[in-house]
């Protein structure tokens, strides 16, 4: 098991990373920007390719990676050799605003896609007005539900889905309902008084339980319900922000070890589940990725958004120097919120 872990962590962290770079490659090239390196992981590396002008290098650690461009680091290297509109800080301030942009917006995309491809090739269990389990001593036993009956009417009103069950019984607290059933190729109606819910003072409860059936849409729904699941996804990420900066919660931050834990859980539960916390994870990442933080694109973007008002580029190495120790501050938080996942792990 623990090896199914370490392979869906891995999997799903790559997948983040890839097409996050992916993004700042693509519209690099599409601008005109040299790229030197394609880079998926940090640290040392384990093994490179050159294709063109531009090597892909796999690193140790899984935590990241970056796309090097030309003219991105002062003083650089053989820059001279580059020409000037192939080099980063020469390119116009709404080219490089676009290639930082690139990322988290690929990870956006990713997101819609994941959450479409599983409510158009996948599916999604959901509870249909089929009859799955029947609880004795409850009323829907006393009066004669049985597994494996279909709910077409309550009360002479058609039943669409498990819903309309739920909402008409909860609402009907001692008064009798005519639920109509489909059983073995007939109907039969069957009268059924939901009693008051101790747990849920106010509504009714007969004691059934649904049958669960995986639904799956066309792909113009699953992509519409993908953009849908992704917004919500950014808008509760936006909530938690705003309730940290007001004092009222907070943010529970995981790192690698507590992301793992939660996909080797999904994994356990079944490959919709791990493509799931994928895209939830995808849109976290472009979310977080811009916040005005430096070592991130949203760092970047802030620098770039100085040099917009001032009319004139941030000086490169007092930027670069503040990315560097905005790295270094991530680090070590990275290795403080590991160190609390491990602990969360082991109890303590």
């Amino acid at each position: 098991m623990i090896g199914l872990t370490v392979f869906w962590t891995v999997a799903v962290l790559a997948l983040l990373i890839v097409i996050h770079e992916l993004g700042h490659f693509w519209a690099a090239k599409r601008k005109g920007v040299l790229v030197y390196e394609f880079a998926v992981g940090i640290g040392p590396r384990l093994g490179a390719v050159r294709r063109g002008e531009t090597e892909y290098t796999l690193r140790l650690l899984p935590l990241g990676g970056f796309v090097r461009m030309a003219g991105m680091q002062p003083g650089e290297e053989g820059l001279e050799k580059v020409p000037v509109e192939r080099r980063f800080l020469e390119r116009p301030l709404a080219d490089r605003v676009s290639i930082i942009t690139a990322g988290p917006l690929m990870n956006v995309v990713l997101a819609v896609l994941l959450f479409a491809l599983v409510f158009a090739v996948v599916g999604v269990p959901q509870p249909v007005p089929v009859v799955a389990d029947v609880e004795q001593g409850y009323p829907a036993a006393e009066a004669g539900l049985r597994p494996g009956d279909r709910i077409v009417a309550i009360d002479g009103r058609a039943v669409d889905d498990w819903g309309d069950v739920v909402t008409t019984v909860q609402e009907a607290a001692d008064r009798t309902l005519a639920i109509t059933v489909e059983r073995e190729g007939r109907q039969l109606t069957l009268r059924v008084t939901p009693r008051p819910d101790p747990s849920r003072p106010g509504t009714g409860v007969i004691g059934i339980r649904p049958k669960l059936e995986t639904l799956r849409t066309g792909i113009i729904e699953a992509l519409r319900l993908g953009a849908l699941h992704t917004l919500r996804v950014a808008a509760g990420f936006v909530l938690a922000l705003i309730n940290l900066v007001t004092g009222q919660g907070g943010i529970d931050v995981m790192g690698p070890v507590g992301i793992g834990q939660q996909i080797g859980e999904a994994a356990r539960v079944g490959l919709s589940q791990v493509i799931l916390l994928a895209a939830v994870l995808s849109a976290n990442l472009a979310l977080v990725n811009l916040l005005p933080i430096p070592a991130l694109d949203g760092g970047r973007l802030l620098f770039l958004a100085v040099e917009g008002v001032r009319g004139r580029p941030v000086d490169p190495e007092q930027e670069n120097l503040v990315h560097f120790l905005g790295f270094a501050l991530l680090m070590l938080l990275a290795i403080f919120i590991t160190y609390r996942d491990i602990l969360r792990l082991n109890g303590s």
